[in-house]
Parts: C-alpha cells; sequence; structure tokens
C-alpha cells in the first residue's frame, strides 16, 4: 500500500476543473424554442390555406400569361360556371340583377377592377355577354383568370 501526502485545500484538481466550467460560456443552442414557434406557424398555415381558396369549382383555362400584381382591397370576382349560372364571390345572382348588384359594390370599393373566372367549357360569347355586363356595373379593369400553363410552342399545321 502506498500513501500520499495532500496539502490542505488540494482536492486534487478538482476545484480548478469547476472553475474553469463556470468561466465558459454554454456553447449549445436551445432549439426548443424555435420548434415551439415553427409548429405554431405550421397550424395557423394549415388552417388558413383552405379558407384561401374561392369555393365555386370551375376548370379554367390555361395560358402562360403573368399574374397581375396584388392590391389592398380583397379582390371582387364573378364567376361563370359550366352550367352558365353567374356568381358573384359565392352569391348566386341572375343577370337582370347582376348589373345593379355590381352598381352598389362599385360606389362602396376604391378601385374598379373585378376578377372574371370563367369555366373552360362555356361559350366565348357567353363570357363576352357577361363582360360587357361588368362594365355596365361599374367595372372596367376586368382580368380573366386562368390556370398557369407552359408557354405553347409554335409548330406547324399539317
Amino acid at each position: 500500500m502506498s500513501a500520499g501526502v495532500m496539502k490542505s485545500g488540494d482536492d486534487g484538481g478538482r476545484r480548478r476543473r469547476r472553475r474553469s466550467r463556470r468561466a465558459q460560456p454554454m456553447s449549445e443552442i436551445n432549439v426548443t424554442p424555435f420548434v415551439d414557434v415553427m409548429m405554431v406557424l405550421l397550424i395557423i398555415f394549415m388552417v388558413a390555406a383552405p379558407l384561401s381558396v374561392v369555393g365555386i369549382p370551375v376548370e379554367l383555362p390555361e395560358t402562360s400569361a403573368t399574374a397581375l400584381p396584388g392590391d389592398e382591397e380583397e379582390p371582387l370576382t364573378v364567376t361563370i360556371t359550366n352550367d352558365g349560372r353567374v356568381m358573384i364571390q359565392e352569391t348566386d345572382t341572375t343577370e337582370t340583377e347582376l348589373v345593379a348588384r355590381l352598381q352598389a359594390i362599385a360606389a362602396e370599393r376604391s378601385s374598379d377592377k373585378i376578377f372574371l373566372r370563367a369555366d373552360g367549357r362555356n361559350d366565348w360569347n357567353r363570357v363576352a355577354e357577361v363582360m360587357g355586363l361588368l362594365n355596365a356595373g361599374g367595372f372596367t379593369d376586368i382580368g380573366l383568370v386562368t390556370d398557369i400553363a407552359p408557354p405553347a410552342t409554335g409548330g406547324s399545321d399539317g
């Protein structure tokens, strides 16, 4: 058996290690708050995403045109369904009361922009008639809503 001599107050260097640990800053990142915030944002977007889609199903024609810039007001949308019904936002309306309703809406809005969503199976004459009614209702800036498609390649016929 061997015995060693220790000085009083000497604890074999343990104290020095403790002091050096206290002096060093913690270098680990606490990611729990970050994960919490990301989870809350994910839930908000999952709930809000279905609400931003207009609820009338139509098959929009596809085009390679670029999107129009947004406005500060909620966009006013008129939809022509595949069976020819006309709807303002999600409210069904007839052609006879369409102009009167649009004039009342135009009086309350600062913008004369309106979006027309027409099912691709509609006749172009029907779309042109509704565009004339939109113009008579006080909206001169009419945007046609389409789906995005790749640009058509100019090929030869035959």
